[in-house]
């Protein structure tokens, strides 16, 4: 196929195409990711990690995310690190996955940032190294990445690896609460409701609890059912109803 030939994806017309009829989206996508476009190698690979429009298959998610990655695309470099971390179209390999993830980070994608410092924090593939997590997690807080701004404000109220400083704490859980991820809203939370502001702490601990996972929903729910304020019991009481 000829480079004038070959199909360019408009982000726009391509939402609408997968929306209305998947099937004939993944065609197009496809042939655009054979004749080289790596925007669409990546979609690709997503589509066939997500099933969409397409039967799920993770080793030919594993092939695309790798094509594009080795393209140089930082997000497929990320997702082919989570494949890797995660066991999904090939074996666990938290060593390799650490490697996929440091490049993506290099790239200055945020989620590569995050994902290796996770690694480094817990030893996973790589030496542990608590203190160059910590500056990844900064470095991700800083371009807006959510959940690290969350684990940025831990740091920052325990003094891991760094001074305590409760008041940078307070800061970047109210970022990540306000970013949208739900430990960083029911972190927030918590402060607020040590600072008496109630009223606050229910509204960001109801958009906690609609939107968390189901293990940090095992882990929170217990805790807040056993907190000294009546209105917070109710909140869990009336989402167990």
């Amino acid at each position: 196929m000829s480079e004038s030939s070959r199909p360019v994806l408009d982000a726009d017309a391509l939402a609408a195409r997968l929306r209305a009829d998947p099937h004939a989206a993944f065609a197009d996508v496809r042939t655009a990711a054979q004749g080289g476009q790596v925007a669409a190698q990546l979609l690709l690979a997503q589509m066939y990690m997500e099933g969409k429009g397409v039967a799920r298959d993770a080793e030919a998610a594993l092939l695309w995310y790798a094509t594009a990655a080795n393209n140089g695309d930082a997000m497929a470099m990320n997702m082919l690190g989570r494949c890797h971390e995660l066991g999904m179209g090939t074996a666990v390999d938290f060593a390799l996955a650490a490697v996929w993830y440091r490049r993506a980070a290099d790239a200055d994608l945020d989620w590569g940032m995050y994902n290796h410092a996770n690694l480094l924090a817990t030893g996973r593939g790589v030496a542990q190294d608590r203190r160059q997590a910590l500056a990844l997690y900064a470095r991700a807080a800083h371009l807006g990445h959510a959940k690290s701004m969350n684990l940025l404000a831990r740091h920052l109220e325990d003094g891991l690896e760094t001074a305590r400083d409760p008041q940078a704490a307070l800061d970047w859980y109210r970022r990540s609460a306000e970013a949208g991820d739900f430990r960083g809203q029911a972190n927030y939370a918590s402060i607020l409701l040590q600072e008496g502001r109630l009223d606050e702490a229910l509204q960001w601990l109801r958009l906690a609890l609609a939107h968390g996972s189901p293990a940090f929903m095992a882990h929170i729910v217990p805790e807040l059912a056993a907190s000294p304020h009546p209105q917070v019991r109710e909140l869990v009481a009336h989402l167990a109803g």
